[in-house]
C-alpha cells in the first residue's frame, strides 16, 4: 500500500523525453505498455544507443540517478508507453518507512544491465547471440538500425552477423 501510494502512472508519447542531456535523473520507471530507449547524441542526427527498455522493465539513468549529478544521455519513448513513475524522493520515504524497500535496489541494478561487455570483448555474432538468447523482445520491438546501433555495429555487419547466425542456428 505504501508502494501504491508513492508511484505516479504516466503515459508518454512517442518520441517524449523523460530525461535530458545535462538534467539530473530524479526518478526510475517501471514500462507497464511501451519501448524506451536512451542514447547520446553524436551529431545533429546521428545518435548512439545506450540501452533499451521494453515492458516489464524498470529504468533510469544510474549514473545520475545514483549521484545526482547531470546526466551524459537522453532518455525518451521509442513509442507511445505507459510507465510508472517513483521520484527519488519517494524511494527515500519508502526506506524510512520500511527497510524492506532496500530491495528496490536490487531491482534497479538490473534496469542498469546495459551490457557493459558488448562494448568489449564479444564479437558482433556473440553480442546478437546474447541477445538472442536474453532478450529476444528486443529483435521484435526495435527496428534493425536501433539493434545495430545498441550493439555499437553497423546495420550492413549486423545483417551479415544475423544471415552467419541463421546458418549457424539449423546447421547445428
Amino acid at each position: 500500500m505504501l508502494f501504491e501510494k508513492e508511484v505516479k502512472y504516466r503515459q508518454v508519447q512517442k518520441d517524449q523525453v523523460l530525461l535530458i542531456n545535462g538534467e539530473v535523473a530524479k526518478s526510475v520507471f517501471f514500462i507497464l505498455k511501451g519501448t524506451i530507449y536512451q542514447y547520446n547524441l553524436k551529431s545533429d542526427n546521428e545518435y548512439h544507443i545506450i540501452d533499451l527498455h521494453i515492458e516489464n522493465e524498470w529504468f533510469l539513468n544510474h549514473k545520475s540517478f545514483v549521484s545526482q549529478t547531470p546526466s551524459e544521455n537522453i532518455i525518451s519513448a521509442f513509442t507511445e508507453s505507459n510507465l510508472l513513475e517513483l521520484s527519488i524522493e519517494s524511494i527515500h520515504y519508502l526506506i524510512g518507512q520500511s527497510s524492506a524497500f532496500l530491495q528496490l535496489n536490487k531491482l534497479f541494478e538490473g534496469a542498469t544491465a546495459r551490457v557493459h561487455f558488448f562494448d568489449n570483448s564479444l564479437t558482433p555474432l556473440q553480442k546478437y547471440q546474447f541477445i538472442f538468447e536474453n532478450k529476444p523482445k528486443l529483435l521484435q520491438k526495435f527496428p534493425l538500425k536501433v539493434i545495430a546501433s545498441f550493439l555499437k555495429i553497423t546495420p550492413e555487419t549486423l545483417s551479415r552477423v544475423r544471415e552467419k547466425f541463421a546458418k549457424n542456428k539449423f546447421t547445428s
